[in-house]
């Protein structure tokens, strides 16, 4: 504790009153390069979230451009063309852990879909101190090869150990084989506890799935859908999923077979999430991107410059028009 007061009287004087390190040593009396730990360990932890805006950068356009046309929150991740997909990732999970957790507090109830883009996220969460916070996964892990436990647990204990908060997991498999055993499933006692946990989110976080993606949506590679689901999807023109909810590029889901069987939060109950976070990588994902935006899944996304672009300059070529 006596640490953290110090890193928060550090961070106040540095950042709020522009005192220089050697001040700030004088007036702790201590040393400058103790002064420049306890700064680290303030930005580390939270107590301190640095954000630059630029007026000259595109990225400000962009994310303009998004809100003007979905009615979201967009944060923008400059990354140069240099990398790959999967440091493209690394760099927006980055950015997103941060926002997320200048959105948590206590008290709240955070649903979190596993996946690709949710689990780099949770491996850079940093710890911020909480009161009575409940993270619930969103969808069922399991398969046919696997439980998903060992997956699902590690990106929701990452959570819980973030916000120092409580974890429900949700020990059902992501798609049942019949919609007749979900819908029996769905009247245990012990499956409408986490049901109504769900109903009571104050926050989501998830990724947008894609089967196009060059660095796969997990519920693709993880043996999750067989060849039928495959092809079923397939005929259905779906784009994407979200928290293993299948929709299409026009965010319709209607018709969608998959979903009947799917553990996954439906779109409505999505929608009366207060502050929704959706985090996406790679410009692969777009019709993805775009089917989650129409159907107002998000309220806040986070996305690199490269995807942005593609999904503003299509818009653009479409003859898009702003949402009302």
């Amino acid at each position: 504790m006596r640490k953290q007061s110090d890193a928060l009287r550090a961070a106040q004087m540095y950042y709020l009153q522009d005192l220089t390190m050697d001040a700030i040593a004088r007036e702790l009396r201590t040393s400058r390069s103790t002064v420049s730990r306890l700064l680290s360990a303030a930005r580390e932890s939270g107590l301190v979230q640095i954000e630059i805006r630029s007026t000259v950068e595109s990225a400000p356009e962009l994310e303009r451009a998004i809100r003007r046309r979905y009615g979201v929150m967009a944060h923008v991740v400059p990354v140069a063309d240099t990398l790959d997909e999967g440091q493209t990732l690394d760099r927006v999970a980055l950015q997103a852990a941060r926002t997320i957790s200048s959105l948590v507090d206590s008290n709240a109830i955070v649903g979190v879909a596993w996946g690709s883009t949710v689990s780099a996220v949770s491996r850079h969460l940093n710890r911020k101190i909480t009161h009575d916070t409940v993270i619930v996964q969103l969808n069922g892990a399991g398969n046919t090869q696997t439980t998903g436990i060992s997956y699902a647990s590690d990106i929701m204990r990452r959570f819980g150990v973030a916000f120092g908060a409580k974890v429900e997991q949700f020990p059902v498999p992501a798609f049942f084989d019949r919609a007749q055993t979900k819908e029996a499933m769905w009247q245990e006692r012990s499956i409408k506890r986490m049901l109504d946990l769900q109903s009571r989110m104050t926050v989501a976080v998830f990724g947008v799935g894609s089967i196009e993606s060059g660095y796969p949506s997990h519920v693709y590679a993880g043996g999750y859908l067989d060849e039928d689901d495959l092809r079923s999807l397939r005929e259905s023109k779906v784009s994407g999923d979200v928290a293993t909810v299948f929709f299409r590029a026009d965010g319709s889901t209607d018709g969608i077979d998959l979903n009947e069987r799917s553990s996954g939060p439906t779109h409505a109950l999505l929608r009366q999430v207060r502050r929704r976070i959706c985090v996406v990588s790679g410009a692969a994902k777009i019709n993805g991107l775009r089917g989650a935006l129409v159907a107002g899944l998000a309220t806040d996304l986070i996305v690199d410059e490269a995807t942005a672009r593609r999904l503003v300059d299509s818009d653009l070529a479409a003859g898009a028009q702003p949402q009302m």
